[in-house]
């Protein structure tokens, strides 16, 4: 087992890696950029190391600093986490080159995977369907338009490497076809350090469910059932459930064994999703491999008590996966809501500022992944996530209420957040019927819109009528009661320090 591993990302993805790597004894290294300092996740560290300036590309991105990182603080393993470099194959080589273990699929694996577009073909030979589209990655104008004649309006543009939403601009004619090209290379570039995009058609109206997938190095492969993920605003997963309600029991045996075949195939191991789009008659679609640990792991390991991060750690470190697929069940229903540092009212812009009071929801049931804290300074530099509410019950409508009444206790004050939001979403019919796809939000726009008016306001007089009534008591009894004299006599010894 490993000694030591460091931790190559940031937020509650970072502090979800050291409590699993805290639970197998294993020491673990935070890294942090300039503008990070101060960040959560460094809490949760044996110790933290500055990778580099605020901008991802100066730090989180920096494959070079990474690797010295890991290097200096002598750690034999590096866990990426998601996003950033997480499905990077050179990042993956880098680290097998410097003869460090990369918590993940191997280089070669994660390449195949990784990238969209070959991914795409290799999973065609073994009869899965995929959806039409180019299978090659180009920066030529023309080839993209020859492959979008090809297909049919309305297509696709997506990262090839990378998943997230990133780099996704939907064109619906010939015209929109290179600003969102260029806007797609851009946002690629950014997130993943990788401008390479393709094209796909784009199905109306489907449904987005993957399949969570663990491999060892042993040949050992199980999926862990599906997670339905089609509540998403610009491409970006806001909301998902387990199990799906478009499954029916034929139709799920038939999704996991193809989402098994695909993984065989790649000889990938660790934890990853296979990813489907679902028609309306129910008909499933190849979409691509996310080669990492997914956003939204938790719901799975709700379901079916299988700690996925710890089993990621664990078959890195070469040890046989413990588990068949006959063992794994799901048990009840649990729903994950994404909270952002973003303003709804203002076409959901980032919201970066200062996090003035913070009141987090418990219970049966009830887990948070934060990466936040009261104080903290919220940075415009990434990926405005905070933290990940997740909700379990017995039922689906009790998971429902269960998650909806969590979030009207979550209280973040001083920043715009989503959480208002997300529980509309929760609220509506559509949702409570299961009877939605990966257009729903853009269907209930209108519905969906905030009511509120002076909300924050009455949220913040209402948190200070709270302290200061909590201050009076602290006052009142402070008066009548003195720790200094109520333990007795005392003074202060001096110690001797020798070095």
């Amino acid at each position: 087992m490993f000694k030591k591993i460091l931790v190559a990302n940031r937020g509650e993805i970072a502090i979800r890696v050291a409590r699993a790597c805290q639970e197998l004894g294993i020491a673990t290294v935070g890294v942090y950029s300039t503008i990070d300092k101060t960040s959560y996740h460094l809490r949760y560290m044996d110790e933290a190391i500055w990778i580099g300036d605020s901008a991802p590309l100066s730090s989180y991105l920096n494959i070079d600093a990474i690797i010295d990182a890991a290097k200096k603080t002598k750690s034999e393993a590096i866990h990426p986490g998601y996003g950033f470099l997480a499905e990077n194959s050179q990042f993956a080589r880098a680290c097998e080159n410097a003869g460090l273990i990369f918590i993940g699929p191997n280089s070669n694996a994660l390449a195949l995977v990784g990238d969209k577009v070959t991914s795409r073909k290799t999973v065609k030979k073994l009869g899965v369907p995929i959806i039409p589209g180019m299978e090659m990655i180009s920066k030529d104008l023309q080839e993209f338009k020859t492959s979008a004649k090809k297909v049919g309006y309305p297509v696709i543009i997506k990262a090839s490497m990378g998943g997230g939403g990133k780099g996704m601009r939907i064109v619906r004619n010939e015209k929109e076809l290179e600003s969102s090209i260029a806007a797609g290379q851009r946002e690629a570039l950014s997130a993943f350090g990788d401008e390479s995009v393709y094209l796909e058609k784009y199905i109306e109206q489907p449904r987005h469910i993957e399949f969570q997938v663990l491999r060892d190095n042993f040949g050992n492969t199980i999926h862990l059932y599906e997670r339905e993920c089609s509540i998403q605003r610009r491409h970006q997963k806001i909301i998902e459930e387990t199990p799906s309600p478009a499954l029916d029991d034929n139709l799920r045996v038939k999704m996991g064994e193809a989402a098994k075949r695909v993984i065989e195939t790649a000889d990938y191991t660790s934890a990853g999703t296979v990813e489907f789009l679902l028609d309306k008659d129910k008909n499933f679609y190849f979409l691509e491999v996310n080669a990492r640990i997914q956003v939204e792991h938790p719901i799975t390991e709700m379901v079916t008590g299988v700690d996925l991060v710890r089993q990621q750690i664990l078959i890195a470190s070469g040890k046989s996966m413990n588990l068949k697929q006959e063992q794994i069940s799901q048990r009840g229903h649990a729903i994950e809501t994404r909270i952002y540092a973003e303003d709804p009212e203002n076409n959901f812009l980032p919201y970066p500022g200062k996090i003035l009071f913070l009141s987090e929801p418990s219970g049966p049931g009830i887990r948070v992944d934060s990466g936040i804290y009261q104080g903290w300074d919220v940075p415009p530099h990434y990926d405005p996530i905070l933290s990940k509410l997740i909700a379990w019950s017995e039922t689906r409508g009790m998971s429902i209420i269960r998650v909806s009444y969590a979030l009207k206790k979550y209280v973040i004050l001083g920043i715009k957040t989503n959480i208002g939001y997300l529980n509309r979403i929760l609220n509506t019919n559509s949702f409570i019927e299961g009877n939605y796809h990966t257009h729903f939000i853009d269907e209930n726009e209108k519905e969906l819109k905030s009511k509120a008016g002076n909300l924050d306001i009455a949220l913040l007089a209402a948190t200070l009528d709270k302290e200061k009534a909590k201050l009076s008591l602290t006052t009142e009894t402070s008066l009548k009661s003195n720790p200094w004299k109520e333990i007795g006599e005392w003074e202060i010894c001096k110690k001797k320090i020798t070095k």
